[in-house]
């Protein structure tokens, strides 16, 4: 995300490239009912026990040591969700980026969280391809194959496939269900804009923002019509928590960074969508930025809607961005990201936050299920 010369010189026209997902034998995966290939189910196994500890960050060079992996392991997570920039490939040479695959592979750290915990996965520009690519990306169908089969997505799953490597898995059973959402904002992502060098280093670089402008493309989007149509399809399905692993920020507004506020049609539509459908229990979690923070969204007639973003895993950013909807303070260190549900209780505690390298908490908030409602927001 923050090489500047490229972002400078490079043509930003790139394209939406997305997710991948690895399911274990322990969960649901779902894929689209929105047509025929929408319709295939990836695993039918259903966890039978509550998912209570999901854990997730992004941003980290295969080649360098990422020990917080090893605190990630010594908190025995449930599930890991690896939400983009899982490799640095950042090439459109296809045996290049599948030896950066197999360096990861090779990872120690990451060796031990996989023989330890679940793991899923969805892509962002790095392990899409390129550095802020999109819809563009020449290589993007062969990128995909490599990608999934890293993840050991099943061979018939349509993520192989259709426009993008989202996907979604429900865990959990009888009242307790967890519903994790993956879209993928590379595959179909629209044309990036951005502003002139002169007025990036004068009037954005101070303010610690990117080159880039929101889109001035009405109804430019990263998802795509037919990706919007799964979402919502998703969205609408019954679980008592959903969790949206975004790559990208979602809730902060504009920081001239690549996030979902370039595309304000699809951020719009998608906070009307839950409140319009008033679909309880969303939380939202995201990668990218290579600094860790917490956001907290309140509209009127809306429970509050929050995000976690992690990152990176062993990837910093000094220069932070501003955003009205931080909640407490940020970290431009290591960190990765937790969300723990207490199922024992009435109502439900969800406990969400930041964790150190060493496996220590840097912020966390928690709320009562019952708070992420409709009825409670009345």
């Amino acid at each position: 995300m923050k090489n500047i010369s490229q972002l400078m010189t490079k043509n930003l026209t790139t394209a939406l490239l997305a997710a991948s997902l690895s399911v274990s034998s322990n969960a649901i995966a779902f894929a689209d009912s929105v047509d025929k290939e929408t319709a295939e189910i990836d695993n039918k196994t259903r966890a039978a026990k509550p998912l209570s500890k999901i854990y997730f960050g992004s941003c980290g060079k295969q080649y360098k040591p990422m020990t917080i992996l090893d605190a990630i392991v010594a908190d025995q997570p449930e599930l890991f969700v690896f939400l983009g920039d899982n490799i640095y490939g950042d090439t459109e040479d296809m045996s290049e980026l599948q030896q950066k695959y197999n360096t990861l592979g090779e990872h120690p750290g990451f060796k031990k969280l996989k023989a330890t915990t679940p793991l899923i996965a969805i892509w962002d520009d790095h392990d899409y391809g390129e550095n802020d690519a999109g819809k563009e990306y020449p290589q993007k169908e062969a990128s995909r194959k490599i990608m999934l089969d890293f993840w050991q997505e099943p061979k018939n799953s349509p993520r192989y496939h259709r426009d993008g490597i989202y996907t979604s898995y429900i865990y959990g059973e009888d009242g307790k269900t967890v519903h994790i959402i993956l879209p993928d904002l590379r595959w179909n992502r629209d044309e990036l804009h951005q502003v002139g060098k002169f007025s990036y280093a004068t009037k954005r670089m101070p303010k610690n923002m990117g080159p880039y402008e929101v889109s001035p493309v009405k109804g430019a989007s990263m998802l795509g019509e037919r990706q919007w149509q799964w979402l919502e399809s998703e969205l609408k399905k019954p679980a008592t928590v959903k969790i949206i692993a975004s790559s990208l920020q979602l809730l902060p507004e504009f920081t001239g960074w690549e996030s979902w506020a370039n595309f304000p049609s699809d951020r719009d539509r998608l906070l009307n969508f839950i409140k319009q459908e008033k679909i309880s229990g969303v939380i939202m979690v995201s990668g990218d930025t290579h600094w860790g923070e917490i956001s907290k969204v309140t509209e009127h007639g809306m429970y509050p809607l929050w995000e976690v973003t992690s990152s990176g895993l062993s990837e910093k950013w000094k220069d932070v961005s501003p955003n009205k909807h931080r909640q407490g303070q940020y970290t431009h260190d290591v960190n990765y990201g937790f969300i723990e549900i207490d199922w024992n209780k009435t109502d439900p505690e969800i406990t969400f936050g930041l964790k150190q390298v060493d496996g220590q908490v840097f912020s966390q908030h928690q709320v009562k299920l019952s708070k992420l409602s409709f009825t409670e927001s009345r």
